[in-house]
């Protein structure tokens, strides 16, 4: 990796060297998915003469921005990856593949890996892909319907596997890892058979491959889902001739022809394609064990919905407590208004984002834990730092603590990181001068606090009891 520079499969591309650290940016990894190539399979990148230019990222895939993402971008020429590296050179380095949540907005380079590859020795790559209609639309007819953004992240796994070694990585030893969306991109990996082999441990911040949703539980007015992450895929078929439609189109060739921006313009077309589409449910291949026997490290965060009601509801009155929980839990509300009565909660906002918290995060997340761990080894987590955010240990509030800015140290931040390139290392947490932490097999989840590391009584606190009754 001389003066930053390293040879992959289409050229040599030149990085920036960062004393501990080089970083390449903005590297193809398949071609523009653009015109004919809308909608299609991720084909190779196309080679070039000399060195290519890596100091800066690559254009985000299109998105709209939304009420808590300012960014707005259009180009589909877009797929492009980073990767960190060590400057140390110690032996082939374990391979951390970071695909980032949301699936309509987002980009890999907003995640700095920078304390993940120095302090863990490890090669950290961050990945771009379709998002929204771009990444999951469907039609009666074309192939890959509904999985063009999970076909992209799997062509980034198969650069990876060509081109780790090239900045010091062990293609042998790749572990896959996301939040939210990207953790349900992980789960979706995990259930593919054409996905098998690419990767050899699997992290999963706050998935969920398992959660439904009550009706009222995410935007107003929403209806209760039985997938949060699932949707058939006849059902997203039928979702794209409708919309198809909408934007006076009779076939393929006059969609792939429209702009850009005429897509995003659609209204929600963001969101309604971001749901994955499958022929056979997922769940239940992850139940029957059909799924790619990798170490898996898997949780969730205390207060997983709080900030959800925050930015997609905002205030909840106590007037809307008894009927945001007769909207969602019909008979059974009364039972949960004595469960979780206002008066516990300083405010009606708070008690609504408790109820969610435990029914739809953790319940789910629990029984993601058994699912998993009765075919592989599953380590637990949850993280329960009070203030990692203004809303509590909330939705995605965890991830910083692995992809720190430059200047930031933080006592569990550095805990999290060791144990998280200790597993992508060997498929165990576990380390010299760690808290120790057992498998979920023996019934642990690892809490995650400062200066409070060790097992909580997960099915407890979250009174999955109460909601497993019914």
């Amino acid at each position: 990796m001389r003066d930053g520079v390293v040879r992959i499969d289409t050229g040599d591309v030149r990085g920036v060297v960062r004393g501990d650290r080089v970083v390449f940016q903005g590297i193809p990894y398949a071609a523009p998915p653009k015109g004919e190539l809308r909608w299609d399979a991720p084909r190779p990148p196309a080679g070039w003469g000399g060195v290519r230019d890596a100091t800066a990222p690559g254009n985000p895939c299109p998105q709209v921005g939304s009420s808590y993402s300012e960014l707005k971008a259009s180009d589909e020429d877009c797929l492009f990856l980073n990767v960190t590296a060590p400057t140390r050179r110690s032996g082939p380095k374990p391979v951390m593949v970071w695909v980032h949540g949301d699936g309509a907005i987002g980009a890999g380079h907003f995640f700095d890996g920078s304390r993940l590859a120095v302090d863990g020795d490890v090669v950290v790559v961050t990945i771009n892909y379709r998002m929204g209609v771009f990444g999951g639309f469907g039609l009666p007819g074309l192939a890959g319907s509904g999985t063009f953004g999970v076909q992209d992240q799997r062509a980034a796994l198969e650069w990876v596997r060509r081109n780790a070694g090239a900045f010091g990585g062990d293609p042998g030893n790749v572990t896959l890892f996301g939040v939210s969306y990207g953790a349900a991109s992980v789960a979706a990996h995990l259930v593919s058979p054409a996905s098998h082999g690419l990767f050899h441990r699997a992290v999963l911040h706050s998935g969920f491959a398992l959660v439904d949703l009550p009706a009222e539980s995410w935007f107003p007015g929403l209806g209760a889902l039985p997938w949060l992450a699932w949707r058939p895929r006849a059902e997203v078929e039928e979702i794209g001739r409708q919309v198809a439609a909408e934007l006076g189109c009779a076939d393929l060739a006059c969609l792939r022809a429209l702009p850009a921006e005429r897509l995003l313009d659609h209204p929600q077309v963001m969101n309604i394609f971001q749901p994955f589409a499958y022929d056979e449910l997922p769940p239940d291949l992850l139940a029957a064990g059909r799924f790619a026997r990798v170490p898996v490290l898997a949780g969730a965060t205390a207060d997983e919905h709080r900030n959800l009601v925050s930015v997609f509801r905002g205030e909840v009155t106590a007037e809307d407590y008894p009927r945001l929980l007769a909207a969602a839990f019909g008979d059974r509300a009364g039972a949960v208004a004595a469960e979780y009565p206002l008066a516990d909660y300083p405010t009606p906002a708070l008690a609504w984002a408790r109820v969610l918290t435990d029914r739809v995060w953790a319940r789910a997340t629990f029984r993601q834990h058994r699912v998993l761990s009765a075919h592989t080894t599953t380590y637990a987590f949850e993280f329960a730092d009070p203030g990692a955010s203004g809303d509590g240990a909330a939705h995605h509030s965890d991830i910083p603590y692995l992809f720190p800015a430059e200047d930031e140290r933080n006592p569990l931040g550095d805990r999290m990181i060791r144990y998280w390139t200790n597993f992508a290392r060997t498929g165990d947490p576990n380390g010299d001068g760690l808290p120790a932490w057992p498998t979920f097999r023996e019934g642990h989840v690892q809490s995650l606090a400062p200066d409070a590391i060790g097992n909580v009584d997960y099915a407890r606190t979250h009174r999955l009891a109460f909601w497993e009754d019914g």
